[in-house]
């Protein structure tokens, strides 16, 4: 199966098709059920990906199990039956217990495995992971998204990635059942790099979206007519148009379901 990344035919061609529905027959390792890995392992689903699926909390395997996709009991099970893994997890101790844990990955993961971290980590965590698994003869890369949970949903997220380039386009096939946008971005880490770059712009424009819509209330502004001259005017942003943080402004998001399903704070912090 390594071998098979490594030499994969030249996109367009018929041995290209054919290698892509074999490839759609072997089972994916999904790790990370969470408000964005469950929708995430969903898109896999329904490009015809079978799965072989793990995560802390036994409930969020549930409707997998339904929908007939192989539940496990840890990590390390995992990899002793798929050798492509995504995880996705909320945070760098989350990573590091996935990976190297007692239970983790590297117990049992095979040689010419991929594994692809979706989670958002420090850029060190990243590169010390990766030196972890390079060790048993695997390949990581990181490839936090963004987007949100709504993009999560459509596939139409946008992965960062970083590792060994060679690999870029086997991690590509995968990610590019989730997301619209599969970005190389360089060596492992850089990945992370770029996703705490974005994560700190939006931090910034959604409070200062907070804060703007919160003033136009207070001075007797009806929220939906501010967002409106927002989105038409300069202060237009992502956190204006797309994911307002006011009940009742627009639907779809966190704010419309009482805080539910969004980025958290303290993932943020």
């Amino acid at each position: 199966r390594y071998w098979s990344r490594r030499l994969r035919p030249a996109a367009g061609s018929c041995a290209a098709v054919c290698s892509r529905s074999v490839a759609s027959k072997t089972p994916v390792g999904f790790i990370g059920l969470g408000n964005m890995g469950n929708p995430m392992a969903k898109n896999l689903m329904k490009h015809g990906y079978p799965l072989i699926i793990y995560d802390v909390f036994p409930d969020a395997c549930k409707e997998f199990q339904d929908a007939g996709e192989q539940v496990v009991s840890s990590p390390a099970d995992v990899a002793e039956k798929a050798d492509r893994i995504i995880t996705v997890l909320p945070t760098s101790i989350n990573a590091i217990e996935a990976y190297s844990g007692a239970n983790g990955i590297l117990k049992k993961v095979k040689k010419g495995s991929l594994l692809i971290d979706s989670s958002t980590i420090d850029p060190a965590v990243s590169k010390e992971l990766a030196k972890e698994v390079e060790k048993m003869g695997a390949v990581f890369m990181d490839a936090p998204v963004s987007g949100g949970v709504g993009a999560a949903r459509s596939g139409n997220l946008t992965f960062m990635v970083g590792g060994v380039e060679d690999e870029f386009a086997a991690a590509q096939e995968l990610l590019g059942c989730m997301g619209s946008k599969v970005v190389y971005c360089g060596a492992v880490g850089t990945g992370q790099a770029a996703k705490i770059c974005n994560n700190m712009l939006l931090a910034i424009s959604m409070i200062g979206t907070a804060e703007t819509m919160n003033f136009g209330i207070r001075l007797g502004l009806d929220p939906k007519l501010l967002a409106k001259i927002l989105n038409m005017s300069s202060g237009r942003c992502w956190s204006s148009d797309t994911y307002n943080p006011v009940p009742r402004v627009m639907d779809g998001v966190p704010s419309a379901n009482n805080y539910q399903g969004g980025f958290g704070t303290t993932l943020m912090a």
